[in-house]
């Protein structure tokens, strides 16, 4: 499969360091031995009530976010979902207190190393998110940024800047004013935060941001930074998907863009099809190249709960987007203008998405090397190199 090459200092070196990694591990089984089962890691879902999912899955790892949120309508009558920081602290307290009642089954991701660990003790690693960081805006440099590094006492390890709209540090995806969409700037409070999060070995999300959000993000962090759910505006043209420029400045930082589920995101088609996700998967190949793309979710493990209710009645589910679809539209907001039909491809919308869509890059003939790429080890470089 032909990919546009990615030239960038730092990305080479974390790719040889991404390499170096993967031979060791490899020199730590016998010659004769079988191969093992592929690594994967997801980009992003939650702690299901049903710890038996996690097993189920078949992930090694996965971005877990633990947010809490409150829903505030903005003052043009649309919502928006803040991560206050009473909420999250209590949620990311309420989730460590899980996975540690569960040492069986889960291991509270805080360094790149406990990816391998947990799959050598045949568990699954969780990796602290929270979806914008509402929860932080006191902090500055004045303070120490001394929210945020409770936070990270608590095990938080990945930190999303916006969550569709913006706040104090970033422009959001779906900012709009009487004219229609935004593209706001990184800010100097931004700026601040990104410098801190480096700093403390925090992985930056730019996943609901703006574009020229992640691209001031891009220009200036020292670690890499990754969208951990997204999809390419080049298939899609809509606010939420990220246009080429984007994809290529997170993939010369040496970090990831993970493809999600949410299948009005990923095709204007009628009916969606796993072939649909692995276009995006390839065009985020052919964008950023192989050492970019990554595997994401943004539903629970086992799927989207109203659709399996449903059982996969892409018909029926759509109806609870409507409403929220429609008042963007209203706002000129870029994409809400196309009619939404489905939520969710119905292969992937299933606790086993992982091992299908390792399939599919198979039946499409990438190579296996791309494949353990795409599937997780792209996610476990660039979690080896930020988080230290």
């Amino acid at each position: 499969m032909p990919n546009k090459a990615v030239n960038h200092p730092r990305r080479t070196l974390l790719k040889g360091l991404g390499a170096a990694t993967l031979l060791s591990q490899m020199a730590s089984f016998p010659s004769l031995a079988a191969a093992p089962r592929r690594l994967y890691i997801d980009g992003l879902s939650f702690l299901p009530d049903d710890l038996s999912d996690v097993t189920a899955s078949k992930l090694d790892a996965y971005i877990c976010d633990i947010s809490a949120i409150e829903t505030i309508e903005q003052a043009d009558g649309t919502q928006n979902y803040k991560r206050t920081y009473k909420a999250c602290m209590e949620s990311i307290k309420q989730a460590a207190k899980r996975v540690s009642e569960h040492p069986d089954i889960l291991l509270q991701g805080l360094t790149g190393r406990d990816i391998q660990l947990a799959r050598e003790s045949q568990r699954t690693a969780v990796f602290f998110q929270i979806q914008g960081a509402d929860c932080v805006e006191e902090d500055s440099d004045a303070n120490q940024w001394a929210r945020l590094d409770e936070f990270h006492q608590q095990g938080l390890r990945a930190l999303q800047l916006t969550h569709h709209y913006g706040n104090t540090f970033a422009g959001g995806a779906l900012d709009n004013d009487a004219s229609g969409g935004l593209n706001n700037p990184l800010t100097a409070h931004g700026r601040a935060l990104i410098a801190k999060l480096n700093h403390a070995n925090i992985l930056v999300d730019v996943s609901h941001s703006s574009a020229q959000t992640a691209l001031d993000v891009a220009k200036i962090t020292q670690s890499p930074i990754v969208q951990s759910h997204g999809a390419a505006r080049g298939i899609v043209n809509h606010a939420r998907c990220s246009p080429d420029e984007v994809i290529r400045a997170i993939a010369n930082t040496g970090g990831v863009f993970g493809v999600f589920m949410m299948s009005f995101w990923l095709t204007n088609k009628p009916v969606p099809t796993l072939d649909d996700y692995i276009r995006h998967l390839e065009y985020i190949a052919r964008v950023g190249g192989v050492d970019c793309v990554a595997i994401a979710n943004d539903f629970p493990l086992r799927g989207q709960e109203n659709l399996l209710a449903l059982n996969n009645d892409n018909a029926q589910g759509i109806k609870e987007y409507q409403e929220w679809w429609y008042s963007l539209r209203a706002k000129k907001v870029l994409g809400f203008d196309v009619e939404p039909r489905h939520v969710v491809i119905p292969e992937l919308n299933h606790i086993d998405r992982m091992s299908r869509i390792d399939d599919a890059l198979a039946k499409a003939r990438f190579k296996s090397t791309d494949r353990d790429r795409f599937m997780g080890g792209n996610w476990q470089r660039v979690l080896n190199n930020v988080l230290v």
